[in-house]
């Protein structure tokens, strides 16, 4: 596949007291007429994360229509495992109801953060949110010690699929531990209670950090974007950070990984030319579209790409 760059969409400057800055992890959804609504996370002044949304025209991602001024989640209660900030990552419309699965913080001592998967549900199309439990849904366990985080749900016959990161480590940083983390495999009879299968999909290899799995099936294929970095100073070293990475698998379980063929790369100056990550397949009327961030996690915004030739 080959892609062609369109540029930054969307790019938080102090727009809110809650969104001061970054735009990350954009989970897209079609709401209808022609339109998308990008989900997102964004930072406050104290740099905790809140999640909202801003819609683009979906023949025309980079015409904004609209940018919701709230979040729409709040925080949890001190104590809880998204106290410290709420991250999308996946939603799903099932049964005129729509299931968005988030990513929730915690600050924590010995390493900077916790991580863990919670769930809100809309009975409105999404114009509000509602937590179904004070506790994450997916969260360390005793065979994943570390956290859970950045899952893909979908929905497939009478089973809910989840490809989400799982934590194997921290590394000793320059000035920081750094986490280590590949994505495994659990399955849901109701998209609420999952069974960890213990299925290791995408493996780390001892050498990078593999997040965020975008998995989407087409013509009885399973194909999944990701993102891949180094583990140590990828914050600096450009060989070492963010970029895309793409695999395929017959059943969802065993991949083989093609990463030379995912055919978009970071650029050599700009918003994108240090960092590639966390990026959203999305199809409109033929027409496939890829949404992701470029430098500094978020920093310089959302961006996104379509594919030059949708019949290859």
């Amino acid at each position: 596949m080959k892609w062609i760059k369109k540029g930054v969409i969307f790019a938080p400057d102090h727009n809110f007291d809650w969104m001061v800055s970054h735009a990350s992890v954009p989970v897209v959804d079609a709401i209808g007429k022609g339109v998308l609504r990008i989900y997102f996370g964004t930072r406050d002044g104290n740099g905790r994360s809140h999640t909202s949304y801003f819609e683009v025209d979906a023949g025309r991602p980079d015409k904004i229509l609209y940018v919701h001024d709230k979040p729409i989640l709040p925080l949890g209660r001190p104590g809880t495992f998204d106290d410290s900030g709420i991250m999308p990552s996946w939603i799903v419309t099932q049964e005129n109801k729509k299931y968005l699965y988030y990513i929730g913080w915690n600050l924590e001592v010995t390493v900077p953060y916790h991580l863990a998967i919670g769930l809100a549900v809309s009975d409105d199309s999404g114009q509000t949110f509602q937590k179904i439990s004070v506790g994450p849904i997916c969260d360390r366990s005793v065979d994943e010690p570390f956290f859970n985080t950045a899952p893909c749900v979908l929905p497939e016959g009478d089973r809910w699929r989840m490809w989400y990161v799982s934590c194997t480590g921290w590394e000793s940083g320059n000035e920081q531990p750094e986490p280590r983390y590949h994505v495994k495999y659990a399955e849901s009879a109701d998209g609420i209670s999952w069974k960890k299968t213990g299925r290791v999909c995408i493996d780390d290899e001892g050498t990078s950090a593999i997040g965020r799995p975008c998995v989407y099936k087409e013509s009885g294929l399973y194909k999944m974007f990701y993102s891949s970095r180094g583990l140590r100073g990828y914050r600096e070293d450009l060989s070492q950070s963010y970029r895309l990475g793409y695999a395929e698998s017959v059943d969802g379980l065993t991949w083989t990984r093609k990463d030379d063929e995912v055919g978009i790369e970071r650029s050599e100056s700009g918003w994108d030319s240090e960092m590639m990550e966390y990026c959203s397949f999305f199809q409109h009327e033929g027409q496939r579209y890829l949404f992701y961030n470029g430098n500094g996690f978020g920093k310089t915004g959302i961006g996104y790409a379509v594919q030059s030739d949708p019949e290859s």
